[in-house]
């Protein structure tokens, strides 16, 4: 037994089974049922808990957190949120981003996510990093409490900055394709300054709801022909979910041919996309069940916390797993599975939860199944991180 061992005792895990879970050096060491397991120096009793996999937020947008009331409320579509943002982006400092951003990552560790992906504007004005600048440093400030990937968002910006960009440390290159007039030369730009820097691209695809969606199908094409090693992502992709069943079941599988993961993002989405369109109003969701079908890695993540696109979000994955089950019609264990191990995946992280081998990255959730865990969405939870307790949340409820 090693000198880090902790054993959670009486845990119920997600398949229903209570049982004592060993960590040693980070990793589950030992799963056994209820007092088998001998007693260690540090021990936890998870009785009344469900131990989940600890969630990965795989689209978070940190530099642009908690600016709704800041940058004044827009006419609550994609163009007008763009406006706000880009008019509130002018007077955004390094240090603005640091406080804003480091408070919202706070919120996602607190209710369990072990590893975030956010995007990173290219911001006007003559220091165009300085948000980077700002994530990077709470990448290394936080590292112990969570793993932070950055990819830097761009629509039209000149080479010499996204290569600065990705110098300085970002871990993947982002874009948006479907805002450029050339969608297929932007994704093959990004794709070519990607494979210069050896990383991998997550871009802002088909955001929108018109019958053409192109980017998922341009990028899986690109990423087949060229032998793009580096790993890709494709976020919203709502289009898809528009197109008739057969047609996004043939997109999906072509994305599934092309290794590439798909980043459902229904909260934002659900509340900018298809304003235009009142009666039988079409949903910002993309075609989850065919993704899946497909063989697609699917992950769910929660895109804005309170900022211009989007006014509410309580950076907690447990809440996007609750919208893919009633707005994707996703089961329970689908939609945890989303915001968990598959998140992971798609972010190229090793399997974690309360299985033999895996990393030690947990949530336990003061409830006795996954309905209760994500349907109540209790706020009394603990999340470790390599076997480390990193934050704790307990809540007194009285009745008067």
């Amino acid at each position: 037994m090693t000198a880090t061992a902790l054993l959670l005792r009486g845990a119920r895990l997600p398949e229903g089974q209570v049982r004592d879970v060993l960590i040693e050096d980070g990793r589950v060491s030992a799963v056994a049922p209820a007092g088998q397991l001998p007693s260690v120096r540090e021990e936890m009793d998870l009785s009344g808990f469900i131990l989940l996999p600890a969630p990965a937020e795989p689209h978070a947008h940190l530099d642009k957190a908690l600016t709704w009331d800041l940058a004044g409320a827009p006419p609550c579509d994609l163009p007008g949120a763009v406006a706000a943002w880009h008019g509130y982006a002018e007077q955004v400092t390094e240090e603005d981003v640091l406080v804003r951003a480091r408070r919202a990552l706070d919120e996602l560790v607190a209710n369990g996510a072990t590893a975030v992906r956010t995007h990173a504007d290219i911001l006007p004005g003559p220091d165009p990093l300085r948000g980077l600048r700002a994530l990077l440093r709470l990448r290394e400030e936080l590292s112990e409490r969570v793993a932070l990937q950055i990819a830097v968002l761009h629509i039209e910006a000149p080479d010499e900055v996204l290569d600065e960009a990705l110098e300085l440390g970002a871990d993947l290159l982002g874009g948006c394709p479907h805002l450029s007039d050339d969608p297929q030369a932007a994704v093959a730009r990004v794709l070519t300054i990607a494979e210069r820097h050896g990383v991998g691209v997550d871009l802002h695809a088909d955001e929108h709801l018109r019958p053409d969606p192109k980017d998922l199908l341009l990028l899986a094409q690109a990423v087949r022909e060229r032998g793009f090693a580096h790993g890709a992502t494709a976020g919203h992709c709502v289009g898809l979910g528009g197109l008739d069943p057969a047609e996004a079941t043939r997109i999906a599988k072509e994305a599934a041919a092309s290794g590439i993961g798909v980043v459902a993002l229904p909260l934002t989405n659900l509340y900018l996309q298809g304003r235009d369109t009142p009666a039988r109003t079409p949903r910002g969701l993309t075609a989850v069940r065919a993704l899946l079908d497909a063989g697609v890695p699917l992950a769910g993540g929660g895109d804005n916390i309170r900022d211009p696109f989007n006014p509410v979000g309580r950076a907690d994955p447990l809440e996007t797993a609750g919208l893919l089950v009633v707005a994707g019609h996703l089961t329970l264990p689908e939609a945890v599975h989303a915001v968990t191990t598959g998140a992971r995946t798609v972010l190229g992280l090793p399997v974690a939860g309360p299985y033999e081998g895996a990393i030690a990255d947990l949530l336990a959730v003061r409830a006795d199944s996954l309905s209760g865990a994500v349907g109540a969405s209790y706020p009394d939870r603990i999340v470790f991180k390599g076997g480390r307790a990193v934050s704790r949340t307990t809540v007194i409820r009285e009745a008067l």
